[in-house]
């Protein structure tokens, strides 16, 4: 199995609680103005990398919390992604994933990837970047509209439960 990247950082503490390391997917469809990775918009841009390659490199590293998936749109790939966090929750580290579909759009999309990728997510920071609702002063998000959500509470309850404001 492949993944398409942008690029992988060995450590982050801006990307979710913890030292983690960060997963860039390659390829948006979201196009928010003000996107602070358009870089990674290019459904065709970044490289391949082999799934195993990638799950190495995370177990290799002995110091992170967990590993956060960014992009691009993580869930453009969320059968690749949704494998990866099933392997990197097996060794009890956390998994944060950024997007900007919404909790209740990925519930709706009948798309069993995007379940899976869902249920094996710790937290997931929700919602297109909005640049009228842009903030400096706001933790691990980019924009008001953004939510940082407990998924694990969230799915159990049947309604959004923050993990954070």
């Amino acid at each position: 199995m492949k993944i398409r990247l942008s690029q992988v950082l060995g450590d982050s503490i801006v990307d979710g609680l913890g030292l983690r390391m960060v997963i860039f997917t390659q390829g948006c469809v979201h196009n928010c103005e003000g996107c602070h990775n358009p870089e990674t918009h290019s459904l065709t841009g970044g490289k391949e990398v082999s799934v195993d390659k990638l799950l190495n490199a995370i177990f290799d590293n002995k110091l992170i919390d967990g590993v956060t998936f960014s992009g691009g749109e993580p869930f453009l790939q969320a059968e690749s992604c949704a494998y990866i966090a099933s392997k990197v929750k097996e060794k009890g580290l956390n998994i944060w994933t950024y997007t900007g579909y919404t909790f209740e759009e990925i519930l709706s999309s009948e798309n069993e990837d995007f379940i899976k990728f869902l249920k094996n997510t710790d937290v997931l920071v929700d919602g297109k970047f909005v640049l009228k609702e842009r903030s400096l002063e706001l933790n691990f998000r980019g924009s008001k509209n953004q939510r940082i959500i407990d998924v694990k509470q969230s799915l159990e309850k049947g309604k959004i439960i923050l993990f954070m404001d």
